[in-house]
């Protein structure tokens, strides 16, 4: 059986230190690969793994294993952190007028807003057409941000089946979307 990270949030809640030393062992790694692909910056992104792990401390009372599993909790964390710290980075008085265009006109418009929700119900329906394991393959991809070697770890399949998930399950998407 593999790491308990329920278990070692849980004991973290309860004010055990080697639980988040057993947490940083496991996971410092990954959670620094998600931060670093949201910032692109190594000293910035260890900063984020760093405050992530400040804050399992204190709130780990917060976790609850009923609603979903503790490495995807971390991984939800991080991904917060790391999109919090680039919109600090970024100067809000610095606008790039380039990108002004890319704003939608139809912020307020309750069509557009409408359409934006049957564009997710059917990506909804279009991953539900998806095998198992492409669909696995993509959700761990894309929501938790784990990499294609993590994915094939969790897996247990080899790097190139789960690339190869992946690529063609992106494939199908398009095709469905379309």
């Amino acid at each position: 059986m593999g790491f308990d990270h329920a278990a070692a949030i849980l004991a973290c809640a309860r004010g055990r230190h080697e639980a988040l030393k057993a947490l940083y062992d496991e996971d410092a790694a990954r959670l620094l690969g998600i931060a670093m692909r949201i910032l692109r910056r190594r000293d910035v992104a260890e900063d984020v793994v760093q405050e992530v792990f400040i804050s399992v401390w204190r709130k780990a009372d917060s976790f609850d294993a009923g609603r979903g599993n503790g490495r995807a909790w971390l991984s939800r964390i991080t991904r917060n952190a790391a999109l919090n710290r680039l919109r600090a980075m970024r100067p809000t008085a610095e606008l790039d007028e380039a990108r002004l265009d890319e704003v939608p006109d139809d912020a307020d418009d309750p069509h557009a807003a409408l359409s934006r929700l049957e564009d997710a119900s059917l990506l909804k329906a279009c991953l539900e057409r998806l095998d198992e394991a492409k669909r696995r393959a993509i959700l761990l991809a894309y929501v938790d941000g784990c990499s294609q070697t993590e994915i094939a770890e969790r897996m247990a399949m080899p790097h190139n089946t789960v690339k190869s998930w992946i690529r063609r399950g992106l494939l199908l998407l398009r095709e469905c979307l379309q």
